[in-house]
């Protein structure tokens, strides 16, 4: 199927071939990432003027505790044979425990499974479908577009998000933030929300909350519903990320009627599983902001590359933008 010919939202929700709302069978098993054509890599090309490169990953171990209550700190070991020598290994090495992207096998839909109905059983260290190693070696690049909602918040209102309580904002604030950028999205863009939630760990946060954060998360960030899924598709987004904790807010705030969609009410079972769409978390998005704020540009060229781990979950994203 060719792009001009995918379905609509409202489409993929009447499908009887496969799981309404899923794009499974239309994209291959790459999801949204076989978007990143070569054409849209020449394109996204074309969006770098100064040469200028921005990291986009935090340390490993930045976010200590992780938190998500199941990883743990890595712990890194340096070894020697002589005294010339150096040699190193990692322990306890959660591949999201920071600024990563979660894969296709990282969220099986509770009634339908995981994309494109890969068999759960397969789903194996070392091999099977879904492995982040098909993203490493088909590549993660393209026009990326920053929406900084933070900046956008703080000169519309005076504030930013209330991260203390985990404010959620609405899909249609995207779009506003875009036309107020002057930056138009466009079908295969890396997307990348700064909530300012990152700023906010690092800089408001105290130790004992920090600490908390495993067992009481509290995370800002993109509302649930099905409009907001029928967003992200119809936007042709091929990744979204955000500088937040799962990019939608926590606790979900869904409504009863979304549990149709999703039945826990997140976005990461329907967005992951069902539109086969990669999520980025905990990205360092701060200092491109402000780089972006001088200038008034808000596209880029963006490099990720994750690990070519056969089977992986997920994966540092290793990802720099190129202005």
């Amino acid at each position: 199927m060719t792009e001009s010919q995918l379905p609509t939202y409202i489409e993929l929700g009447r499908r009887s071939d496969a799981p309404a709302g899923s794009s499974w069978g239309l994209l291959g098993d790459l999801g949204t990432i076989g978007l990143l054509t070569a054409d849209r890599v020449r394109q996204a090309a074309s969006c770098v003027v100064t040469g200028q490169v921005y990291n986009l990953d935090y340390p490993v171990n930045a976010f200590d505790p992780p938190p998500s209550a199941t990883r743990r700190p890595t712990r890194h070991h340096v070894f020697q044979k002589r005294p010339t020598h150096r040699d190193d290994y990692l322990d306890s090495f959660y591949l999201q425990g920071t600024s990563q992207i979660d894969g296709l096998r990282h969220q099986g839909h509770p009634d339908h499974g995981f994309y494109n109905g890969a068999p759960a059983e397969e789903l194996v260290a070392g091999k099977g479908p879904l492995g982040i190693d098909s993203w490493a070696e088909h590549g993660i690049v393209g026009r990326g577009v920053l929406l900084d909602v933070d900046r956008h918040l703080r000169a519309r209102r005076g504030v930013g998000l209330d991260h203390a309580t985990g404010e959620s904002f609405a899909h249609e604030l995207l779009d506003t933030v875009a036309d107020a950028q002057g930056v138009e999205l466009r079908r295969g863009d890396i997307v990348m929300l700064r909530t300012g939630w990152a700023r906010y760990y690092f800089d408001e946060m105290t130790e004992a909350q920090r600490q908390s954060l495993p067992t009481a998360l509290r995370c800002s960030g993109l509302a649930q519903s099905g409009a907001a899924l029928a967003w992200l598709w119809d936007r042709g987004i091929a990744l979204l990320a955000a500088d937040n904790v799962a990019v939608e807010v926590v606790p979900s705030i869904a409504a009863q009627e979304f549990t149709k969609v999703s039945p826990d009410r997140r976005l990461h079972p329907p967005v992951i599983a069902l539109l086969g769409m990669p999520l980025g978390e905990l990205w360092r998005l701060d200092h491109l902001a402000e780089a972006c704020a001088r200038d008034g540009r808000y596209d880029m060229l963006v490099v990720a590359s994750p690990l070519n781990l056969p089977g992986g979950v997920g994966s540092p994203a290793n990802a720099v933008a190129i202005r």
